[in-house]
């Protein structure tokens, strides 16, 4: 008999409230149920909806791969109620983390230290480090507080698609695969959070994401390394054996956040979008000049769907996703992208955008 669909619970919880509505509050009651009984549980975050189980259990851990389908070299984020919480789970705090944490947490970033021996292998794809992140959602790290333990919680979709900002996203995703879904809204940020390796000197973004170099090199008085340049007008390739070796920070994997649909960046998007349609094909377009003369005679097409996109990077992370998400139903043949401008704030977008366009690795 197959197994049912998880429960989706939906959290009420106004600004102006301090505390939860006492419905709100039996959902996360249940939630800590479902996580001490080892089970899987989707939380909202102001980043991407997460895929938690606790992070202390191992068995509870590798539940989090199966669902996902995520390869065991594929590390995942420890999500934490506070800084006493994170401290604990480390064999040491550089001062990089110190400054981070301090001033920038709750909120999206995720540093990278020296791990603890509390957390098991599974955790950490048995490497030595562990990528701690306090979530800047109340109800998220009521969750946690009430749990009184940390939580693994990578993005809670299939392994390489496309993160989900919603609830549904999350369930046509994953549908049965796991146990509960709280259902918090749209998430405000889109896209998952910036990575820093606080081990390494200087610090080292892994990961481009919300935060951006500026504010960190605000935080920590002196320059931060990015690795990972991309050339933004052309997606990256994959690398033979990539998948074998193990990753120090989640989203290092050349093919990630994909659609189903193929999805290409095109720094003409006009001309390629209108070569598409000469040979027939159904083609979705995110474009960031959708008051053009060119875009507006190309909408004409019965075989096009124009999105239009805003030109200002935090509010095309916001919707990038769930935008993705909407066109992969559509039953495309591909969808093109407008190449966003070549600028340090742009750096998240290109980074996501490069990686769901690389074609899959064989």
């Amino acid at each position: 008999m197959p197994r049912p669909l998880p429960d989706t619970l939906l959290i009420e919880w106004p600004e102006s409230q301090s505390e939860p509505s006492p419905l709100t509050e039996q959902a996360i009651d249940r939630a800590v149920a479902v996580l001490r009984a080892e089970g899987l549980v989707a939380i909202p975050t102001e980043t991407v909806y997460g895929l938690a189980a606790d992070a202390l259990s191992g068995p509870a851990v590798e539940k989090i791969f199966r669902a996902k389908r995520r390869p065991a070299t594929n590390p995942l984020i420890v999500h934490v109620a506070d800084l006493a919480m994170a401290r604990g789970l480390t064999a040491g705090w550089p001062l990089a983390a110190e400054q981070i944490a301090t001033h920038l947490w709750p909120g999206p970033v995720t540093i990278i230290v020296p791990r603890g021996p509390a957390l098991p292998d599974q955790v950490l794809a048995g490497g030595p480090t562990v990528a701690l992140r306090c979530p800047d959602h109340r109800l998220t790290r009521r969750l946690i507080k009430k749990l009184g333990r940390p939580l693994a919680a990578p993005s809670a979709n299939r392994s390489e698609s496309v993160s989900p900002t919603s609830a549904q996203h999350v369930l046509a995703s994953l549908g049965n695969r796991i146990d509960l879904i709280l259902d918090g809204g749209a998430c405000a940020c889109g896209i998952e959070s910036t990575v820093v390796d606080c081990t390494t000197d200087p610090p080292q973004i892994l990961r481009p994401g919300p935060l951006g170099r500026e504010a960190l090199e605000e935080v920590l008085g002196r320059p931060v390394k990015v690795s990972g340049e991309f050339d933004p007008g052309n997606a990256v390739k994959g690398r033979a054996g990539e998948k074998s070796a193990t990753a120090r920070s989640p989203g290092q994997h050349s093919r990630h956040y994909a659609t189903k649909t193929p999805l290409e960046l095109s720094a003409d998007s006009a001309g390629r979008v209108a070569g598409l349609l000469q040979a027939g094909q159904r083609v979705g377009w995110l474009s960031t000049d959708s008051d053009s003369v060119s875009t507006r005679l190309l909408a004409a097409s019965h075989n096009l769907v124009v999105v239009p996109m805003p030109l200002e990077p935090v509010f095309f992370a916001r919707q990038l996703y769930a935008m993705l998400h909407a066109l992969d139903q559509r039953g495309l043949d591909v969808i093109v992208v407008d190449t966003p401008p070549l600028t340090e704030a742009w750096r998240a977008i290109h980074d996501r955008l490069s990686r769901a366009a690389c074609t899959a690795i064989s």
